[in-house]
C-alpha cells in the first residue's frame, strides 16, 4: 500500500471499531475523506444497522470540499440498495476523483462498488491494510462462514487453571477485567455457555454495569435436557431471553422437562450438534457470539473451527491443583503460538486477544 493512505486507513480503521455493537450484522466500516493536501477533510463510520454508511456520514461533513478529494474507507463501498442507497453512488454525486479501500466486499449483494466507481471515472485503488481487515473480518467471516463472529473468553490463574476450589470466591480475574466482559456482552447479540459452567456458577450471563447497546439472547448448550428449573437463567427468562439448545434425543425422552422449561419462559430447541446450533443463531439473527464456557464446551468448538477470538484474562496469582476440569480450554503453549491482536492490563490482570484459525 501506498505510505500516503497508511495512516488515514488507520484512523478509518480505528473509526470502524466504534460502531461495533451497533452497526452488526452490518460490516463495520470507517471512512476519512482527505483533501487534495493530503490533510483530512471530514470523516464518518457507521453507527447503526439501519443508519448512514461511513462514506454517507464523513460526505455529509465534508460537504463541497469531497470534489476532488479522496475517500479512505475500510471496506469496498456498497453498490446495493438496502436500508440506504449505494454509498458508491453517493461518492460519485460528491465528486470525489479517488476511492482508495481495504478490503473488497464479499456479498453478493453489496459487491461491484469498486467497479461501479471506475465506469464513473473515479480512481478506485485497492490498497490492503491490517487495521482496516481486523476491522472488516467478522463481517467478511459471517458471510464466508454462515455463522456468527465467535469470541470465547475464559480467565484463567497464572498457572492456567480456571476454577477456584469448592468454599472459595468463584472469581478469579478483578473487577476491571469483568466489567470488560460486560461492556462486550453489551455489543454481543448471544451468549452461550455450557451446562458444566451453569451447574457450577449458576450464571446469569446479563449485562450489567454498563449501557447495554443490545440485549443478548442467552443460550445455553445443553445436550443433555438438564438445566435445572431453578437456576438464575429459569428465574430471570421471562425478563431476558434464554434459549435451552438440546440434542434431538434428548428432547423426545424429556419432553416434561422441556414443558417446564417452557413455562418459566424458556425457549427449548433441538441441533444436531453445537455447530447447528452456531448458524441457526445466524440465521435468527444473531451475527456476534460471546461464548463463556469451560473447556467441555470450548475445546470442541475451537477443534470443529467456530471460535474466531479467544479473550484470555490472566490473574496474577496461582491456583495449584483444583481437580478435574479445572484446566484452561487452551493450553497456554498453544496460544502463544497464534496472532496476538491485543495485549493490555486491566488492573492486575494480564489481558490478551488471540486469533484462532477458522
Amino acid at each position: 500500500m501506498s505510505r500516503a493512505w497508511d495512516a488515514h486507513m488507520e484512523r478509518a480503521a480505528r473509526l470502524a471499531l466504534r460502531g461495533h455493537g451497533g452497526a452488526e450484522p452490518n460490516p463495520m466500516v470507517g471512512c476519512v475523506i482527505v483533501g487534495p493536501d493530503g490533510r483530512a477533510i471530514a470523516e464518518g463510520h457507521h453507527r447503526r444497522c439501519g443508519g448512514p454508511h461511513a462514506e454517507i456520514e464523513a460526505l455529509h461533513r465534508a460537504g463541497e470540499r469531497a470534489r476532488g478529494a479522496t475517500a479512505v474507507v475500510t471496506l469496498e463501498p456498497c453498490n446495493h440498495h438496502g436500508r440506504t442507497g449505494p454509498c458508491s453512488q453517493a461518492l460519485v454525486r460528491a465528486g470525489v476523483a479517488r476511492v482508495v479501500y481495504a478490503c473488497a466486499d464479499p456479498h453478493p449483494a453489496a459487491a461491484g462498488g469498486a467497479a461501479a466507481l471506475r465506469d464513473a471515472g473515479v480512481e478506485v485503488i485497492h490498497a490492503p491494510h491490517p487495521a482496516a481487515e481486523r476491522a472488516s473480518v467478522p463481517f467478511l467471516a459471517r458471510v464466508r462462514l454462515g455463522r456468527p463472529w465467535t469470541v470465547a473468553k475464559w480467565a484463567e490463574s497464572s498457572d492456567g487453571r480456571i476454577a477456584t476450589r469448592p468454599g472459595e470466591p468463584r472469581w478469579i480475574s478483578g473487577e476491571r477485567s469483568r466489567a470488560m466482559v460486560h461492556r462486550e456482552r453489551a455489543r454481543c447479540d448471544a451468549v452461550l455457555t455450557g451446562m458444566g459452567t451453569v451447574l457450577r456458577d449458576d450464571p446469569l450471563l446479563t449485562v450489567r454495569g454498563t449501557r447495554a447497546r443490545r440485549t443478548p439472547l442467552r443460550a445455553v448448550w445443553d445436550p443433555r435436557l438438564a438445566l435445572p428449573a431453578g437456576s438464575a437463567l429459569a428465574r430471570t427468562a421471562h425478563d431476558s431471553p434464554v434459549l435451552c439448545a438440546c440434542t434431538h434425543a434428548a428432547l423426545a425422552a424429556r419432553a416434561g422437562h422441556a414443558d417446564a422449561l417452557r413455562a418459566a419462559g424458556i425457549e427449548v430447541a433441538a441441533f444436531e450438534g453445537v455447530a447447528s446450533l452456531s448458524c441457526a443463531l445466524l440465521a435468527r439473527g444473531a451475527s456476534t457470539l460471546l461464548v463463556e464456557a469451560g473447556p467441555g464446551l470450548v475445546r470442541p468448538m475451537v477443534d470443529a473451527g467456530l471460535v474466531d477470538l479467544a479473550w484470555v484474562f490472566t490473574a496474577p496469582h496461582a491456583l495449584g491443583d483444583v481437580g478435574a476440569g479445572g484446566d484452561a480450554p487452551i493450553a497456554r503453549d498453544r496460544l502463544e503460538r497464534l496472532p496476538c491482536w491485543w495485549r493490555g492490563m486491566r488492573g492486575p490482570d494480564r489481558v490478551a486477544l488471540y486469533r484462532l484459525p477458522t
